[in-house]
């Protein structure tokens, strides 16, 4: 047996940080040295002469013996992670700042050399009517969404409750607002607000046998947030970076109706901002889950400001790529989930609901929101990371706590009674100005509230995951406690348990 420690060091302004990573390689599994290594338990060096006695097989044994390979694990692996995605990502964002910087002249050039008086008065009142209001919702919305988070940390069951009837009534409010104003833009937005609320708050009610687990779950894993006092850093720096993006690219936006198809433009954009935002999100959920998972897993206290640095340069990779398709898996979740819901003896969507689950569960394989917790902590990539905490749960038959876990739910509810708030606020303020703008700033001011507010939401929802995880990893860790455990025990005797998912679609039947 060949033992071999490596301390890597990480040098910053602020101290050094060192980590030590252990690296084992097994020779010959004849080798009569047997050594146990526990978590904390440290092995004496040899001296070279006792090792080389020690090595010598016994006579009885073949020496030809082919020897075992072994994975090696490294808490701080050097590879960069995804490379085609974080390639295509750099490309991207220069292709955007050129863009913006294009935009933003052509706007500069709209007003002080307008070709006609028509389009100076246009553009003067674009800039004096719609700006001020983009600007307010930014800067309202990184207030409440820290101040929601704060809340979570501190008050998790009240917050959980909270959280899914506020999302209900504040975008029921917002919806009969916009349709006050008796506008046909504004009427097409007020009825999507009102009918996301119903199905808001059909889901609350669905919900209610799952909160108290949930509540539990969140209230356990925000427990390592108080040992590391700079864990909200990261968050802090996405979302200055997030507010002084949006700034350039609401002049942008102004600009693009100066350009040559201006939809098509503003539809680029969009789809530019909300993947970069997503990228964002991920980059704080990464540095956050390798600080807390070293916690569990090593009992580490690992520097936040070195999980920061790793998800930005070797880990970027990773979350350009689970920024694509995470979404969109969890959008097939939630059909799937409605679908079993209304299925009923119809034959058509039976076939569709099945056909959402076993979609869902061959791409849960491949890629889910809890692969972040291993890119953060080995440095994995994300289809691996995925497919390796897939076999964790699915070893540990799992399934049925996490996919019926409502954290992400809460996160993204969250984002909706702030978004639904910054409608409200700047609804009610550009009526009083421009009425002609209220349906355009409020569909922007939604979209704006609701992407900050998740890159905030990002540390308790990476908590929550490594929670599930280390856990899987490790379940006789003296860290966690035995709520999951009890659920499990209830799953596998075929009890009946609060968090249990709904059951596949039924048969259809003829009869």
């Amino acid at each position: 047996m060949k033992f071999e420690e490596k301390v890597m060091s990480d040098h910053n302004n602020n101290g050094d940080t060192e980590f030590q990573a252990s690296k084992f390689e097994r020779l010959n599994p004849t080798n009569p040295l047997r050594i146990v290594i526990n978590n904390a338990t440290r092995v004496a060096s040899l001296s070279p002469d006792h090792l080389h006695q020690s090595q010598q097989p016994p006579p009885s044994q073949p020496s030809s013996t082919p020897s075992i390979p072994q994975q090696t694990v490294t808490l701080n692996s050097r590879r960069y992670t995804n490379k085609i995605t974080l390639f295509l990502f750099l490309l991207h964002m220069l292709i955007a700042i050129a863009l913006v910087a294009f935009l933003i002249f052509k706007g500069v050039e709209g007003l002080i050399q307008p070709s006609s008086d028509s389009k100076r008065r246009k553009q003067t009142r674009v800039v004096k009517y719609f700006l001020p209001q983009v600007e307010a919702a930014s800067v309202l919305s990184i207030v409440l969404a820290l101040t929601w988070q704060t809340a979570i940390r501190k008050w998790p069951n009240f917050m959980t409750h909270f959280t899914l009837w506020c999302s209900f009534f504040m975008s029921l409010s917002a919806g009969i607002l916009l349709l006050c104003f008796q506008k046909p833009p504004t009427d097409g937005v007020g009825v999507s607000l009102i009918a996301f609320s119903i199905g808001n708050g059909l889901y609350a009610c669905w919900v209610q046998n799952r909160i108290k687990f949930c509540t539990k779950i969140l209230t356990l894993s925000l427990q390592p947030v108080s040992k590391f006092r700079d864990l909200n850093q990261p968050t802090f720096y996405m979302l200055g970076a997030a507010l002084f993006w949006m700034s350039l690219w609401s002049l942008a936006v102004i600009g693009a109706l100066n350009f040559y198809l201006p939809s098509l433009v503003i539809i680029a954009l969009v789809l530019s901002l909300a993947w970069t935002s997503e990228i964002m999100r991920n980059v704080v959920n990464i540095s956050v889950s390798r600080v807390v998972a070293l916690y569990y897993l090593r009992g580490m206290q690992s520097s936040t400001k070195f999980g920061f640095l790793r998800a930005m340069t070797r880990n970027l990779g990773s979350a350009c790529l689970g920024s694509l398709f995470v979404p969109a898996i969890e959008a097939t979740r939630v059909v799937a989930r409605f679908l079993n819901l209304v299925e009923g003896e119809d034959e058509f969507l039976f076939c569709c609901a099945r056909c959402c689950f076993r979609v869902m569960e061959s791409i849960f394989r491949y890629g889910n929101g809890w692969a972040y917790v291993q890119i953060a902590a080995y440095g994995k990539g994300f289809v691996a990371a995925s497919q390796d905490t897939w076999s964790l749960f699915k070893r540990l038959e799992m399934e049925p706590i996490v996919d019926s876990d409502i954290t992400s739910s809460i996160c993204f509810l969250s984002g909706v009674s702030i978004a639904s708030i910054c409608v409200i606020a700047v609804s009610a303020w550009t009526s009083q100005l421009y009425q002609n703008f209220t349906a355009t700033l409020s569909l922007l001011t939604f979209f704006i509230g609701y992407l900050l507010t998740r890159i905030a939401m990002a540390l308790p929802q990476a908590c929550v995951s490594c929670y599930y995880v280390c856990y899987a990893e490790n379940p006789d860790n003296r860290l966690f406690d035995t709520t999951i455990k009890h659920s499990l025990d209830m799953v596998k005797s075929g009890r009946h348990v609060a968090v249990a998912t709904p059951p596949l679609p039924r048969r259809f039947s003829s009869d």
